[in-house]
């Protein structure tokens, strides 16, 4: 029994590490990163498969972690749904590396390696691994060639760009 729960704690854990090469970014300010992000781009997910106008929220709740809503416009129903998680630091505070939760106990990695540090306006996010990505944004488009940059550092980090999925009022730079 003792081995099967060890194994459990290792492979639940193993979800939340970031990618080998990559680093999430230093003095990360939680309360400028709160607020409503928007999806500029993605790679595909079945969660996420077949929805538009999709949004993320960060909100500090009561028990010292951060709320997080997903919402996408689902485009067979006409209709917006949401899905709510927990996100909690995996370090230090002012380190842009968390672990979510949508299915508790299972967590995933969420890491900032991107960050607009002056004015928190854009951001580029990495999973457990390389298969998992986002380009978010506060507003719903970026400057073409602020997303030309950013795609190019994620190809350069080892990201499968020519995969990614953009939000319907951006195109591929």
């Amino acid at each position: 029994m003792r081995i099967i729960l060890i194994l459990l704690m290792v492979a639940l854990g193993g979800c939340t590490s970031i990618p080998k090469g990559l680093t999430a970014v230093d003095d990360f300010n939680l309360q400028r990163y709160l607020g409503e992000w928007h999806e500029i781009a993605r790679l595909d997910h079945s969660f996420e498969r077949g929805l538009s106008r999709i949004t993320a929220e960060y909100r500090l709740n009561e028990t010292g972690g951060i709320t997080v809503i997903n919402s996408g416009y689902n485009d067979k129903s006409g209709e917006r749904e949401s899905a709510e998680g927990v996100a909690y630091f995996i370090d230090e505070p002012d380190k842009g590396s968390l672990e979510v939760s949508f299915f508790w106990p299972f967590y995933g990695g969420y890491h900032i390696i991107e960050l607009d540090k002056v004015d928190y306006q854009y951001a580029m996010i990495s999973g457990p691994n390389r298969d998992y990505f986002w380009i978010l944004a506060r507003k719903p488009t970026l400057p073409e060639s602020l997303l030309k940059a950013l795609v190019n550092k994620a190809k350069m980090l080892g990201f499968e760009t020519e995969h990614l999925i953009y939000n319907e009022l951006m195109s591929k730079p």
